[in-house]
């Protein structure tokens, strides 16, 4: 089936309530991602997106006031940035990480592979990883691939090809896999077996899909509904102690009953006892060290046959 594609990237077993463990005896992982991914389309940014009113914003007031949020609340983010952004906003990235958070790279100008060869696709993996490094002053960890309003599968631009070109670059973790809802092992190649790790993303989650989506200007905002996602999966979550990942960007939830919205359910999160509060690099650090590839990672036969007359 089609849709097997883009949410099915190995045959791995899962790790299990009773075997989870988190820092501290903590009960759930917690991890907040900002998306700083201006984008509309697959080409990547362009000159429109990076003058549009709603980013300019985003970049300036809404960021301030995550930021004013997040020291207050003692919540370390993951700040997810293009190699455009990096640079257009090089201060500010730099003050960013400053204040003690991640910033991983979301590719050269955020665009999605598909339509690039594997070897253009590795010259901007290490042009994007060099260009935060020299702003930030450390190569990051993290790859992000995050869907565009534009997305109609709300999948993200990662591919195989991708995750082969992010281990041998380095990076530790890619960080929006739909397979599992705890950090998991992308596997490229099960006889190696090749893998990297993978942190959990889901859109529903996600702001770009509940304000001013799937176009600006059409007054599709459901606030509400995001809310009550975030607090109903996080329930869920902490009662089983998994993992809860959700992903902003300062652009949608940085102003107005939207910033009210996301200050009442971070402010709610933080008051929660046993909550592991991390980066990315945290999180997959701690994962890596306790759940190793070598001795999690048991990949089984597929149970998955094409047929003849199989739509796949």
């Amino acid at each position: 089936m089609p849709w097997k594609d883009n949410y099915t990237s190995s045959d791995e077993t899962t790790v299990f309530d009773d075997r989870i463990s988190w820092p501290a005896g903590a009960r759930i992982g917690f991890n907040l991602v900002v998306n700083l991914n201006p984008a509309s389309g697959g080409g990547g940014i362009d000159a429109k997106d990076l003058g549009s009113p709603q980013f300019h914003f985003g970049m300036h007031e809404g960021l301030d006031a995550f930021l004013k949020l997040f020291d207050a609340l003692g919540l370390a983010a993951t700040f997810t940035v293009p190699a455009l952004v990096a640079e257009a906003y090089a201060g500010t990235i730099r003050s960013i990480a400053a204040a003690g958070h991640e910033i991983a790279a979301q590719g050269l100008l955020g665009e999605d592979p598909s339509d690039l060869s594997v070897e253009e696709e590795a010259w901007r993996m290490r042009r994007t990883a060099e260009t935060i490094e020299k702003t930030i002053g450390r190569r990051p960890d993290g790859w992000y691939g995050l869907p565009r309003p534009d997305d109609r599968f709300a999948t993200g631009s990662l591919r195989r090809e991708t995750i082969d070109l992010a281990i041998e670059q380095g990076f530790l973790y890619v960080g929006n896999g739909l397979a599992d809802d705890l950090p998991y092992y992308w596997v490229t190649d099960p006889a190696g077996p090749r893998s990297l790790l993978t942190l959990p993303y889901y859109y529903h989650l996600d702001d770009t899909y509940f304000l001013m989506f799937p176009h600006e200007g059409t007054g599709l905002e459901r606030p509400a509904p995001l809310l009550r996602n975030w607090r109903a999966e996080f329930a869920a979550q902490y009662r089983r102690g998994r993992y809860f990942p959700m992903t902003v960007s300062p652009a949608r939830s940085g102003w107005g009953h939207r910033f009210t919205m996301l200050e009442t359910f971070l402010r709610e999160v933080s008051t929660m006892p046993d909550v592991f509060a991390a980066s990315s690099r945290k999180i997959a650090a701690h994962w890596a060290a306790h759940f190793p590839a070598v001795s999690t990672l048991k990949l089984q036969t597929s149970i998955w046959r094409d047929h003849a007359d199989s739509l796949s």
